[in-house]
């Protein structure tokens, strides 16, 4: 049933069913401030959710609001990492909706996000398969003009970055978004090599097979943070990304799990399977 109908609809039936699993509560003033809709709107969207879900919520008289009932069984697939980003952020994509942010649940660290007119640009160009012509501040050689010819968008849990062909190095490598500070889209011919399908650090995919650090006295909480199986954490992985996974964990990449310090907590079991493997000097100890 759910299947047949439009987004909007889905979209409400979404909010109450995230209301009572995580608010534990839903009423008609919620969906009326939240979609702007009237109140036969917001009945007959609260009556259809009962029909779906007739064991979810119980309505309470004296306050006119539906709480979660034991019974409980979301009707809905919420991701748990947007469930966090929404109860953080606020229910909402911030297009279409605001976004009010919660005082409750906080993301600490929140990434630094890049200019939008900088993410639209390398987006269309991405999509497109268009050339840029772009002004970037390089850490090695300051302001400089570049030539890309970009294939993706990558969180590396620090920053945003781009993965692209850079015609001055004539090589594959990652652009920090923030340190753009503009992009025009260029005709330009490319050739097989500048293409993403040439990228063989991007289509190379690794598995990680990743332990709990030897110093750890007390395995199972460690476990249970990365979701382990049988004290192994395996991780598909590409060659591209592998690094930034492996300083965002701290991932001890040594031979004998040498590095010593609270904040090691993961050892990298199969070192062998980075061989070959570029830009690895920001993997913990991996040269050792």
């Amino acid at each position: 049933m759910l299947d047949e109908m439009n987004y909007a609809q889905r979209e409400r039936l979404a909010y109450i069913d995230f209301c009572l699993e995580y608010h534990g509560q839903i009423g008609r003033a919620d969906l009326i401030q939240r979609f702007k809709t009237g109140l036969a709107s917001c009945s007959r969207d609260l009556s259809l959710y009962r029909e779906l879900a007739p064991n979810n919520a119980v309505l309470t008289h004296e306050t006119k609001k539906y709480l979660r009932s034991n019974n409980f069984l979301p009707i809905f697939n919420h991701d748990p990492d947007s469930v966090l980003q929404a109860l953080s952020r606020g229910f909402g994509d911030g297009i279409s909706q605001e976004v009010e942010t919660s005082n409750i649940c906080f993301n600490a660290i929140g990434l630094i996000n890049p200019q939008p007119e900088i993410v639209g640009a390398l987006m269309r160009a991405i999509h497109g398969g268009s050339t840029i012509s772009c002004k970037y501040e390089s850490l090695t050689s300051g302001a400089t003009q570049r030539t890309l010819i970009p294939h993706a968008i990558v969180n590396n849990g620090h920053r945003w970055h781009v993965r692209a062909y850079d015609r001055k190095t004539k090589s594959f490598r990652d652009f920090v978004c923030t340190r753009f500070s503009k992009v025009d889209l260029v005709e330009n011919k490319m050739k097989e090599t500048e293409l993403a399908k040439s990228d063989d650090e991007w289509d190379k995919i690794l598995e990680l097979k990743i332990v709990v650090h030897p110093s750890i006295k007390h395995n199972r909480a460690i476990e249970m943070d990365y979701g382990m199986t049988n004290g192994v954490l395996k991780l598909e992985v590409r060659a591209a990304l592998v690094g930034y996974l492996l300083r965002q964990w701290n991932v001890d990449c040594s031979e004998h799990a040498s590095i010593s310090g609270a904040e090691y907590q993961l050892y990298l079991q199969n070192k062998q399977t980075l061989l070959g493997t570029k830009n690895l000097t920001i993997a913990p100890r991996y040269h050792e």
